[in-house]
């Protein structure tokens, strides 16, 4: 099983990054889950527009809200979300896992680094990462969060730059990297 985490600052092409890798193994018959630490956030996140009775997608973000709850959950217990993480990933049958919402150096960096996962970060300039927050359609963003204000100190095996405006670029970059792994 290959297990990879993309991580990197909001806004430097994360998602877009995971939509190549994805496609890439996916064209060489591999069976891809793309699985999130955050998902319990993005699930609690929900709960709270179904109670204010505001309609919202499961994965739209509010860049606020889903940090305060990361800061509640990791003050009761600060390896919540990689425990669920890593029962979820238990249950998982895949030839690829895929993660692409690390942020935390100090307890999910380790954990996944045991797990035998390799690390790419995608950056990318600060104008066009800002550039790029102004595109998306997040119900609220948090342009310098305090959750991935320590990002560098996750070590990376690889780092992509993503400050070019082509996708066709960045996918030739990451297909490099990949066909190296194989």
């Amino acid at each position: 099983m290959i297990k990879l985490v993309l991580f990197g600052h909001t806004g430097s092409g994360k998602s877009t990054s995971a939509s190549i890798v994805r496609r890439f193994f996916e064209n060489r018959g591999k069976h891809v889950v793309v699985l999130k630490l955050a998902q319990p956030l993005y699930e609690l996140q929900h709960q709270f527009y179904r109670i204010t009775d505001r309609s919202i997608e499961l994965y739209q973000q509010d860049q606020i809200l889903l940090e305060m709850i990361a800061n509640q959950l990791r003050r009761i217990s600060p390896s919540c979300l990689i425990d669920n993480f890593q029962k979820r990933l238990l249950e998982v049958e895949a030839d690829v896992i895929l993660n692409d919402d690390l942020r935390d150096p100090y307890v999910d960096f380790p954990a996944l680094k045991k797990q035998g996962f390799r690390f790419i970060r995608i950056t990318c300039s600060e104008e066009v990462r800002l550039q790029r927050l102004r595109l998306r359609d997040d119900l609220s963003t948090n342009v310098h969060s305090t959750s991935s204000s320590q990002i560098d100190l996750i070590e990376a095996d690889v780092m992509i730059d993503n400050s070019g405006n082509q996708n066709e670029e960045l996918e030739a970059k990451l297909f490099t990297v990949l066909e190296g792994w194989l």
